[in-house]
């Protein structure tokens, strides 16, 4: 199809065409001229200069050719789309400049665009009062003789034929004027009037209604021409500017560089430089050689223009121009600075291997220091870079650490109240927590609170990011944070239990766990601010979600043992009905993890008297010993198999010889009131209570010395614990190295003696006082004494949720697998030193599982090994036994060990995946 249109001008883009191949004829006529002078004063290298001066005249002349075809009209004699080597463009040849009022005026005479619009020839002025059909309207789409009517009503007079045929004369004079006032009005003269004919401001004319898509026509037209005009000056321009940039002259390649800048601002010239490697490599090239700050500002600027196209990130990124880049993050230049940058967070967003480079360059380094910047836009670019490096890479996180990016990272979220800049520092410190070495740093600098204070914040996501790093870093804070800055950060974790929001509900139950493991101070503040109610209504509202009732029972079980108010705890989970809930938790389909917080939570509970029935009546006991009967013929099952393996003797990263350990040391407690003592005698439990005897686990050893203990005090119980053949082992374990396990086997058989003649209570007494004595050689005394030492064995807290990665699963390897192993039988090869009267063994924190290392929020997600989510880091360090208070109980502790040489936990992790940091 063809069509003639002629413009009124040349288009900009021919001006810019020649404007710019007149800068490339200035720039090459200053260095012939330089040349020129170089040759007078170093005659003996002329036959150099001059051949670099033939070069230079042959380059001008080459463009002066071009000048002489490149003015030229825009009459389009035929508009044709013409696919070339370089893709569709329309073919714009042989398009004559001309006047735009002449080129209006050859408009207006071409017959076949004419339609009488323009001259009006063909078009003839009927009279208003002859019309009678519905083709007699006006030009505008408008029936004059309604006109005619409507002006009589208005103006209360009438109008001759005369006065009639000279308005539609003067609406025939006007109305080319009135079609280019609405689709070319930058043709019409200043001043010029246009009689109107819209009569209703509500109706617009026809030729208004053309206008608005005859302007989107036009200007898309020109666009196009436009566009095609902008790659035939870069096509054309390229080589020549690519020689130039690679000049040895600086002022040469300054100006190259500023025409480059020039063109890469629009889209068309910019796909051609991007395709251009030679031009690319020429612009990192002179960006890295040059000291000239003008060339730098605009080699960065073209880098950065290219930057928002894949394409141009892969040319960059072949040209070497991460390095480059880099190293002008030590530019003192603001928009040097703000180019830099910008083009390295584009490229590691978007460009596979640009990481890497990055961290080869020493970028991390530069961009740490870039955070003492007070620009909150800048300082966001460069948190989000930061966090992109760090996550899932440890090496980044120790650079960082050693740059001092910790401190620099918590003095912005003290800082600013910027959003965007919050929250991306808050991404950072979510992959940083999870870093053994970066979280003791961060807690130092005051972590803590700074992310604290953001909790009420009213942007979401930065809520959430602030939460899971608490959540990550709540372990170490434990021992380093001063406890009285933890007191407001404590008393909105549990106003946040009360939140909608479940993820908030996890992570403030997940925190509190942490942050009240064996800590007094925060166990009493979360008491006094109302945790215990909190907590309960929680487990109440979370139902089967074991993401929020796992933490909150351990929360529970932490906030119940060792704190002045752990009595008053105690109580307040029963008026607070928190009983029925947690015995419904021991069934099905609660998981190991959670039963194992549940039965150290009932073994707390069960130290209050008060509760001693409610547990009853709540089923609790039968509930205990089928657990315990359950786990017990697990644990022989795999050795009667002789299982080895490492993942052997884990269910759901739970061993089964924790349950055993746990359901006995609770009732060893509950078995304290002689009704509960009747309900487990009739359970016909005690023969395996005997039989754990034989453990070789001192832990179990105890507990069930413990509980024999307990119910001894009855005779018929005594009397089927000794029908059992309990006097053998419990004779053995008198020379126990553990004296709590000797203590209470002392104790059974003390009671088991009570009917028996005095010769074998004498006897027993000799042989009591030969295995009791101690280096003060003072003998044991009357049994009522042995009667609750269970009282004098609290053991430390067991934290269920480490904060090593987002809402990572305790690692519940018991402390059974570390304890001292039995030695009835067999002498011990070293007998170990004793620390106090009654030893429980080295109980520490159970660490959690290996954290994952950072994405949804791109966020730290993860269980276990082996899970779906691992973690990378490492676990923090364990305490030793001896930071623990030394005033024991002889019932179930309910701390985990240490984990060194432990296997990793076992059993389907997927349903133990929460959060990981880095995703």
């Amino acid at each position: 199809m063809a069509a003639e249109v002629s413009f009124a001008s040349t288009t900009m883009d021919e001006r810019d065409l020649r404007e710019t191949e007149q800068h490339l004829l200035q720039i090459l006529g200053d260095k012939r001229q330089r040349l020129l002078n170089q040759l007078q004063q170093n005659p003996d290298r002329r036959e150099h200069i001059q051949a670099e001066i033939r070069s230079v005249e042959s380059e001008m002349q080459q463009v002066r050719d071009r000048q002489g075809g490149t003015t030229h009209t825009i009459t389009y004699q035929t508009v044709t789309t013409t696919k070339t080597n370089q893709g569709n463009y329309m073919d714009l040849s042989g398009m004559p400049a001309m006047d735009p009022k002449q080129q209006t005026m050859e408009w207006q005479q071409q017959s076949y665009l004419d339609s009488g619009i323009q001259s009006g020839a063909t078009t003839q002025a009927p009279s208003l009062s002859s019309r009678q059909g519905p083709d007699d309207l006006d030009d505008d789409g408008m029936d004059t003789s309604h006109m005619l009517m409507e002006w009589n009503q208005g103006f209360q007079e009438g109008f001759t034929q005369e006065q009639v045929n000279e308005m539609n004369q003067q609406l025939i004079q006007t109305r080319s004027q009135r079609v280019r006032a609405a689709m070319f009005p930058e043709t019409l003269d200043e001043g010029t009037q246009i009689p109107s004919t819209q009569f209703d401001p509500n109706q617009p004319t026809a030729v208004q209604r053309l206008a608005e898509p005859s302007q989107m026509l036009k200007h898309a037209v020109v666009n196009l021409i436009n566009y095609q005009d902008d790659a035939d000056l870069a096509t054309r321009a390229i080589p020549e500017l690519t020689k130039l940039l690679n000049d040895e002259d600086q002022v040469v390649v300054s100006q190259a560089a500023m025409m480059v800048h020039q063109l890469s601002k629009k889209e068309a010239s910019r796909h051609a430089i991007m395709n251009s490697p030679q031009m690319v490599a020429a612009l990192v090239r002179a960006m890295q050689t040059t000291n000239d700050v003008e060339t730098t500002r605009c080699a960065a600027g073209t880098l950065h223009n290219l930057s928002h196209h894949r394409q141009g990130l892969l040319s960059i990124f072949k040209s070497g121009g991460i390095p480059a880049l880099v190293k002008l993050l030590g530019s003192q230049v603001e928009s040097v600075l703000f180019y830099a940058i910008t083009t390295l967070h584009n490229l590691l967003l978007h460009q596979e291997g640009s990481k890497m480079a990055v961290r080869l360059a020493g970028g991390l380094q530069k961009m740490v220091a870039l955070l003492q910047r007070n620009n909150v836009k800048f300082l966001a670019i460069v948190t989000d870079c930061l966090q992109i490096l760090a996550y899932g890479n440890q090496e980044s996180k120790l650079i960082i650490l050693a740059s001092g990016g910790p401190g620099e990272l918590v003095r912005i979220m003290r800082t600013y109240t910027y959003e965007k800049l919050l929250w991306t520092t808050s991404r950072v410190l979510k992959v940083l927590s999870v870093c053994s070495s970066n979280k003791p740093a961060i807690v130092e600098a005051g972590g803590m609170q700074a992310l604290g204070q953001h909790l009420s914040h009213q942007s979401p996501r930065l809520v959430q990011n602030c939460l899971w790093t608490l959540r990550n870093l709540s372990d170490a804070a434990t021992k380093q944070v001063r406890q009285e800055a933890l007191e407001g950060l404590l008393q909105t974790l549990v106003h946040m239990l009360a939140h909608n929001d479940i993820n908030i509900v996890t992570c403030a139950a997940g925190i509190l766990s942490n942050l009240t493991c064996n800590n007094g101070r925060n166990k009493m503040i979360v008491c006094q601010v109302g945790g215990i109610e909190a907590l309960v209504r929680t487990i109440l509202q979370a139902g089967d979600r074991e993401d929020i009732t796992e933490p909150a029972v351990c929360a529970l079980r932490h906030l119940t043992s060792r704190h002045p108010e752990a009595e008053m705890a105690q109580n307040a989970v029963r008026l607070h009905y928190g009983l029925p809930v947690l015995v419904k938790l021991l069934h099905p389909p609660s998981r190991w993890p959670l039963i194992k917080a549940v039965i150290g939570l009932m073994r707390n509970l069960a130290l209050c008297p008060a509760n001693h029935a409610p547990l009853r009546e709540q089923g609790a006991l039968p509930r205990l010993i089928q657990l315990l009967m359950r786990a017990h013929q697990d644990t022989q099952r795999r050795a009667s198999m002789g299982s080895t393996s490492s993942q052997g003797g884990y269910v759901d990263g739970v061993r089964m010889e924790e349950i055993v350990e746990g359901t006995v040391g609770a009732l060893h407690i509950l078995a304290r009131d002689a009704h509960n003592r009747a309900v487990i005698r009739s359970l016909n439990c005690i023969p395996l209570f005997v039989q754990l005897l034989y453990s070789n686990i001192e832990n179990i050893q105890r507990v069930a010395a413990g509980v024999l203990c307990e119910l001894a005090q009855d005779k018929e119980s005594a009397e089927i614990i000794e029908a059992e053949g309990a006097t053998a082992p419990l004779t053995e374990l008198l020379h126990s190295r553990n004296e709590g396990v000797a203590t209470y086997a002392a104790a059974v058989l003390f009671r088991m003696s009570e009917d028996k003649p005095q010769d074998y209570k004498k006897r027993l007494s000799v042989e009591l006082t030969s295995s009791l004595c101690r280096a003060d050689a003072m003998p044991w005394a009357e049994p009522h004494e042995l009667h609750d030492p269970g009282m004098m064995m609290m053991p430390p807290d067991e934290p269920a949720y480490r904060g090593e990665g987002m809402f990572s699963h305790h690692s519940s390897v018991s402390s059974v697998h570390s304890g001292q192993h039995s030695t009835m039988g067999r002498q011990p090869h070293q007998v170990q030193p004793r620390t106090g009267l009654y030893s429980t063994g080295s109980y520490h924190d159970q660490p959690p599982h290996t954290p994952i290392d950072h994405g949804m929020d791109h966020m730290d997600m993860g269980p276990g090994p082996g899970g779906p989510h691992h973690m990378q880091g490492a676990a923090g360090g364990h305490p030793s036994h001896s930071d623990y208070p030394q005033d024991l109980d002889l019932g179930i502790p309910t701390a985990d060990l240490g984990l060194e040489g432990l296997p990793p936990q076992g059993g389907d992790n997927n349903q133990l995946a929460w959060f990981d940091t880095d995703l």
